[in-house]
C-alpha cells in the first residue's frame, strides 16, 4: 500500500462509489441503538404495528418521507442479512480476538483525525486538546494505532462529524431519511457526508484497491462488533424501521444538545 498524500484530493467517483457499496447502511442502522433497546422497542410498539411497512407517513413529523424509507430500510435489510452479516459472522468466528481488537483500534485512531478538526470547528477546547492528545499517544505509542494506549490512560474520545458540527452552529436537521447502503441520515447530515468523506484519512490512500479494502475491512469489523446487540435488537423491536429511526433521532439530538446546550435541535 502506497502513503498518505494530504495533499491530493481523492479520486471522486469509482473510488467513492466501490466504498459506498461496501458501506451497507444496517451496519450503520443498528450501530445508533441505545445500549438498552427495551424501552425505545417498547416506544416502537406502542406507536408502530408490529411489521407494519405501509405505516401513515404522518406518524413522525421528523419523517415525512417515510413510505420511501420504509423501502429503503427493507433494502438495506435485505442485503445485510445477505452479503454483510454473513461476512461479519465468518471475521468474528475467524479472526481472532486480539486481532479484530487492533483493527478496531487502528480505524479509531484515524478517526480522531476528523474528530479533532470537528471538535475545532465546535470551538470545544478541552475536547480538541484531548484528541489531540489521544491521536499523538496511540500513534506513537500504540503501534500506529493498534494499541489503544490512551484509554488505558484515561484519555477520552470525543467523537465528532460535520453534521454535528453544523448542529453547532444552528442548521437545523430537516426531515429523516434512509438512505442506500449508508443507512439513516437526515437533510443535514446527508449535506455534510462529502465533507465527511474529505476529512477520512482512508480516502486519501494512493491506491484504489488499499482504499476499498481498507473501507471494507472498517465497514466488516463495525459489523462484526454489533452483532449481538442487533440480534437483541431485532427481538425485542416489534417495528425495526421505527425503533432505528427514533433512536438515531434520539441519538442526534443528545449529540447536538451535548455541544450546543443553549439549542434545540427539533427545528
Amino acid at each position: 500500500m502506497k502513503t498518505f498524500h494530504g495533499a491530493t484530493p481523492p479520486r471522486a467517483l469509482p473510488r467513492w462509489t466501490l466504498a459506498a457499496v461496501l458501506a451497507i447502511g444496517p451496519a450503520f442502522a443498528w450501530a445508533q441503538a441505545p445500549a438498552n433497546p427495551a424501552p425505545a422497542a417498547a416506544a416502537s410498539g406502542a406507536s408502530d404495528s408490529a411489521g407494519t411497512d405501509d405505516a401513515s407517513p404522518t406518524r413522525n413529523p421528523a419523517d415525512p418521507f417515510e413510505p420511501f424509507n420504509r423501502g429503503v430500510f427493507r433494502f438495506n435489510k435485505g442485503l445485510d442479512d445477505k452479503v454483510l452479516k454473513p461476512v461479519a459472522t465468518t471475521y468474528r468466528d475467524v479472526v481472532p480476538s486480539i486481532m479484530r481488537s487492533g483493527v478496531t483500534n487502528f480505524f479509531g485512531n484515524l478517526g480522531d483525525v476528523w474528530n479533532f478538526a470537528n471538535n475545532v470547528l465546535q470551538l470545544k477546547a478541552q475536547n480538541s486538546a484531548e484528541t489531540f492528545m489521544r491521536l499523538n499517544v496511540n500513534t506513537f505509542f500504540g503501534l500506529g494505532g493498534l494499541l489503544d494506549v490512551a484509554s488505558d490512560l484515561g484519555i477520552e474520545r470525543h467523537s465528532a462529524d460535520f453534521g454535528q458540527t453544523l448542529g453547532y452552529w444552528g442548521v437545523p436537521a430537516g426531515p429523516y431519511l434512509m438512505l442506500p447502503l449508508l443507512g439513516p441520515s437526515t437533510v443535514r447530515d446527508t449535506a455534510a457526508l462529502p465533507l465527511d468523506r474529505k476529512g477520512d484519512p482512508v480516502a486519501y490512500v494512493n491506491d484504489a484497491g488499499g482504499e476499498v479494502f481498507l473501507s471494507g475491512l472498517r465497514i466488516v469489523d463495525k459489523r462484526a462488533r454489533y452483532l449481538r446487540t442487533t440480534s437483541l435488537l431485532e427481538d425485542a423491536a416489534l417495528d425495526p424501521y421505527s425503533f432505528v429511526r427514533d433512536a438515531y433521532l434520539q441519538r442526534r439530538k443528545a449529540e447536538i444538545g451535548g455541544v450546543r446546550g443553549r439549542q434545540d435541535d427539533d427545528e
